[in-house]
C-alpha cells in the first residue's frame, strides 16, 4: 500500500491537490503496478516561517 506525503511551504488550491493526487496515483499504478484503491496521499502545508533553507527562514527572504 503506497503512502505518499507531500510537504510544502505555503499552500495549494483544492484543484491543484486533486490534479497532483491523480498524477501520482496514475504513476504508481503504471510504474509500480499498485492498485489505485490502495494509494494514500497526504498534503502537509506549512507556513513559510516553519521552513528554513541555508539558515534562513523562508518568510525572511526578500
Amino acid at each position: 500500500m503506497p503512502v505518499v506525503t507531500i510537504k510544502l511551504a505555503g499552500s495549494l488550491t483544492r484543484e491543484q491537490k486533486k490534479r497532483i493526487a491523480e498524477e501520482i496515483t496514475d504513476t504508481l499504478e503504471r510504474v509500480a503496478h499498485k492498485p489505485r484503491r490502495y494509494t494514500y496521499i497526504a498534503f502537509e502545508e506549512l507556513p513559510d516561517e516553519n521552513w528554513a533553507i541555508a539558515g534562513q527562514l523562508l518568510d525572511e527572504e526578500g
